[in-house]
């Protein structure tokens, strides 16, 4: 593609803004290189735990194609200045301006103005730190080739393009985390009505019938069981609002339902339950449970971005499918070479 032309080289250094419309809603990034040093510093801050064998399969695309083809979604605290940049920018004529197949708009702009790059980067110097949101994996890849390559090279500056890595930067205040659901293959022995008496230890239940219900706050879940869905509330106790693990719904749900009556201790093992992402909606759920394949699904009230950066901020780490975030970032409308 770059012999072809498909792709050109900047002629100096640029930033970009690169805008995501889903569902009338749009959300606006700063593309740029983030530094591997941040990473390994803990400036840019995790709430997931990496595989060691997905790190690896992103981390040899990169050394092979020696370049990052795919952005990695990161989060900020928002900061106005750089929203009222934003806000100019976005008047101009994009360079890209296209719809996916999926519905989802892509609208890119360049920054070439050298006075611009310098503000935009100058008021990045202030921020304290970044957030992986979405991209755990290739951002540890794209981080640990960095490393690889400085130590590999005797005559390192640390001004070489190894050192920094292709991300998407969002102000923390426009991104929109979805609800990640869970779906379970056997009711572990039980039948319905014992499952809803040992519910009862630690949920006010309220049956909904068969119209489908979405939880509306924190602590309230939904279950899909046998044609009916129920409203399931977590009582005072079950939970630690002090606590940032502790207050996740995904944390009571694994602690009074999953461990204890399902067994389910392992989710990134447990093949007796699957992850169903926010945007295939409830529907999806019914789908899976009407079918046989699975016994009962559970609904979760979608985690913030406050309870995320509370997390990363503490040094703590999410539990497995925790957040989901939509819509993703496209590969290709802007690649950062390591040459």
């Amino acid at each position: 593609m770059k012999s072809d032309g498909v792709f050109k080289q900047d002629e100096k250094d640029c930033l970009y803004i690169y805008s995501q419309t889903m569902n009338g809603r749009t959300q606006y990034g700063i593309v740029g290189c983030a530094s591997v040093d941040d990473y390994m510093n803990d400036i840019i801050k995790k709430h997931e735990l990496t595989r060691p064998d997905k790190e690896e399969d992103r981390k040899n695309h990169v050394r092979v194609g020696n370049m990052n083809a795919e952005p990695v979604f990161f989060a900020y605290p928002n900061v106005p200045a750089l929203d009222a940049i934003v806000a100019a920018v976005v008047k101009n004529t994009p360079e890209y301006d296209l719809i996916t197949d999926d519905g989802i708009g892509h609208t890119f702009w360049v920054i070439d103005d050298s006075a611009i790059v310098k503000q935009i980067s100058d008021l990045f110097a202030k921020v304290p730190f970044t957030y992986v949101a979405d991209g755990h994996h290739r951002t540890a890849a794209a981080a640990l080739v960095g490393k690889e390559k400085r130590e590999a090279n005797p005559n390192h500056t640390g001004n070489e393009e190894y050192n920094f890595f292709l991300a998407v930067h969002f102000p923390d205040n426009q991104l929109h985390i979805m609800d990640y659901n869970r779906v379970i293959k056997d009711l572990n022995g039980m039948n319905k009505e014992q499952l809803l008496e040992k519910l009862a230890e630690s949920f006010t239940i309220e049956e909904k019938g068969d119209t489908e219900f979405r939880p509306s706050k924190l602590h309230e879940f939904s279950m899909y069981i046998d044609g009916n869905w129920y409203a399931l509330t977590a009582k005072p106790g079950t939970y630690d609002d002090n606590d940032p693990i502790g207050v996740l719904d995904v944390t009571i749900l694994s602690k009074k339902v999953l461990e204890p009556l399902f067994n389910i201790v392992d989710l990134r093992k447990d093949k007796r339950i699957d992850f169903v992402g926010g945007l295939r909606g409830l529907g999806e759920l019914k789908k899976r449970v009407d079918s046989g394949n699975m016994k009962v699904a559970f609904a979760l009230y979608p985690v913030t971005m406050k309870q995320l950066i509370d997390i990363a901020d503490t040094g703590q780490i999410m539990p497995p499918k925790t957040t989901w975030f939509e819509p993703k970032l496209r590969s290709g409308l802007v690649i950062h070479s390591l040459e």
